[in-house]
């Protein structure tokens, strides 16, 4: 088992979840609910403090943004959201660089980085979460299944966490909303957005 608990290998640093004896696994039994809290505390948290929020998703379709969503009065702070699955559209839509694509591939820390990047720019927030990776059933771009990339970019730059998740493929796409709605969390509270 990970220091992270089960279903993940690592994620430190701001919003990682700290594992131990009964912790639970990210994207297990609960994890609704936490993602829940989580969404709407960082709703809450950007009206107050008059921010807005962008998402850029590719493994979760759209899962970030339609758990943000769903907390009442999210149009206050939600600007918009892009789900680029292909990878091209990373490029037309995100203004991830081709050639970052064409050297590393969609799953790259870096092009999460320049998802969140470009989704902030874009859509105009002051802040904006990314996701990529592999949700399976079969490895892509010489990547394991469970291999995501999460990001985050704020005013005070931009971070990027990388995750090895476990479980089937709904179980890693939960984790990793669960996981980037945390390290949004962590960001917020150091920008104080």
């Amino acid at each position: 088992m990970s220091p992270d608990g089960p279903g993940i290998a690592s994620t430190g640093g701001p919003g990682g979840r700290s594992g131990g004896p009964g912790a639970e696994s990210p994207g297990g039994p609960g994890a609704e609910g936490r993602i829940r809290v989580l969404s709407g505390e960082i709703i809450a948290l950007l009206t107050a403090r008059g921010g807005t929020l962008a998402v850029a998703e590719s493994l979760t379709g759209g899962l970030l943004a339609a758990a943000l969503t769903a907390v009442p009065g999210a149009s206050a702070a939600f600007r918009g959201a892009v789900v680029a699955y292909a990878t091209d559209l990373k490029t037309a839509l995100l203004g991830v660089p081709a050639e970052l694509l064409d050297r590393h591939g969609a799953v790259h820390p870096a092009v999460a980085k320049a998802m969140a990047e470009g989704a902030r720019r874009r859509m105009g927030a002051a802040v904006a979460a990314a996701t990529t990776g592999v949700a399976g059933p079969d490895p892509e771009d010489g990547q394991p299944v469970g291999t995501v990339h999460i990001a985050v970019s704020a005013g005070g730059g931009t971070i990027a966490r990388a995750l090895a998740l476990s479980g089937d493929r709904h179980q890693i796409r939960v984790a990793t909303v669960e996981q980037s709605l945390g390290l949004l969390m962590g960001v917020l509270r150091e920008d104080g957005i």
